[in-house]
């Protein structure tokens, strides 16, 4: 099998048993001993996983660590596992006092669900307290698995992960901040921005006005950014049959506002703010799909965004024919769908988790 489909499997699993598992050690057999499996390793063979490895420490003999992946006959990566509902903490943890006293360049802390992958960038070996690597198999990234796969058995190689740790911690972290000042821009990120079209001193009115300009110029921005991203990728695609986007490019100017296109019998009206909830939707899974897989089809009822224009895959609907009250509902896997309210365009990205899974389960079928 596939690595990243192994992957995949194991996080339909982790969604499907993991309430049923009641203690660290029945989340060490249901969850990360599988995980280690997909990863290459034989979980039953002590030469490549000793599990319960000793390390001891100063005056403290016979420490234990759960796991230690071993290559060459000595310990690289050091796995410490926790229950599933535990958070993931290194106050005072284990694994970084056993970091120091043992070969292995790689610190592994899980609960099954969330792995955390450290090493020892800031200080020689010591182990930095916040990792370069962060997989949670429930939002699983394909960006985030190409670099998971570094680890995996068949193409582990120290250098090579060393090599991007670095650059993925601080991009990481980047990452973090940037999401925390545009969903809620601190005073220091708006008297920055503001700073640059305003020349005046930023007063206490002042600054709430820019903090709520700075929120809905950011909004903007994004939706602008995507919407460029995908009119350059769709001046690209082919298609046997016309879509909605096609079609809005032919519309009329006779048809009323808001609307792109209208079926002859009048029926079927796709409008503009439809358009622009598909758009976001394929952005939302540029990361995990090919966008031409994502597909628009109209109907009297709702607008409908299908996986390889297939019927029997739904991703999403759009129930926007009521002007005041609109929905986006999306699908689990047994085809179930849950209507969820909106109140913009934008709070598309609220349910982004749910659109990435479906999408990710029929990939595997």
């Amino acid at each position: 099998m596939d690595f990243k489909d192994a992957i995949k499997l194991l996080s339909e699993r982790v969604e499907k048993v993991k309430e049923n598992l009641h203690t660290e050690e029945a989340t060490k057999n249901a969850l990360i001993m599988p995980f280690l499996q997909a990863m290459g390793y034989d979980v039953f063979n002590p030469l490549e996983i000793m599990p319960e490895f000793t390390c001891d420490i100063g005056t403290k003999k016979g420490e234990k660590i759960d796991y230690a992946i071993f290559k060459d006959d000595q310990p690289v990566i050091l796995v410490e596992c926790k229950h599933w509902k535990q958070e993931l903490t290194l106050h005072d943890n284990q694994l970084l006092r056993y970091f120091h006293v043992s070969n292995a360049k790689f610190g592994l802390l899980t609960n099954g669900i969330i792995y955390r992958f450290y090493t020892d960038l800031e200080v020689p070996n010591r182990m930095d307290e916040k990792p370069f690597l962060e997989i949670n198999l429930l939002d699983l990234r394909s960006n985030q698995l190409e670099e998971l796969k570094k680890f995996h058995k068949t193409y582990f190689d120290v250098d090579n992960i060393l090599s991007s740790a670095n650059e993925l911690k601080y991009t990481s972290e980047l990452k973090v901040v940037l999401n925390k000042e545009f969903t809620n821009p601190s005073p220091e990120f708006v008297k920055l921005i503001s700073k640059q079209v305003y020349d005046g001193a930023i007063t206490a009115k002042l600054l709430d006005q820019f903090t709520t300009l700075v929120k809905k110029s950011i909004a903007g921005l994004i939706s602008d950014t995507i919407s460029d991203r995908l009119k350059t990728a769709l001046k690209t695609e082919t298609s046997q049959t016309t879509s909605a986007i096609e079609v809005e490019k032919e519309t009329p100017k006779t048809l009323p506002d808001n609307v792109v296109y209208m079926s002859e019998d009048g029926k079927i009206v796709t409008t503009k703010d439809e358009i622009d909830g598909f758009n976001i939707v394929r952005a939302i899974l540029y990361e995990v799909v090919d966008i031409n897989r994502v597909v628009d089809r109209d109907t009297n009822s709702y607008f409908g965004v299908l996986f390889d224009d297939n019927n029997r895959k739904p991703i999403c609907r759009l129930y926007f024919n009521s002007e005041n009250v609109r929905y986006l509902a999306t699908f689990d896997t047994d085809k179930v769908e849950t209507k969820n309210r909106i109140e913009t365009l934008n709070d598309i990205y609220k349910y982004a988790k749910n659109l990435r899974s479906i999408v990710e389960y029929y990939l595997t079928q």
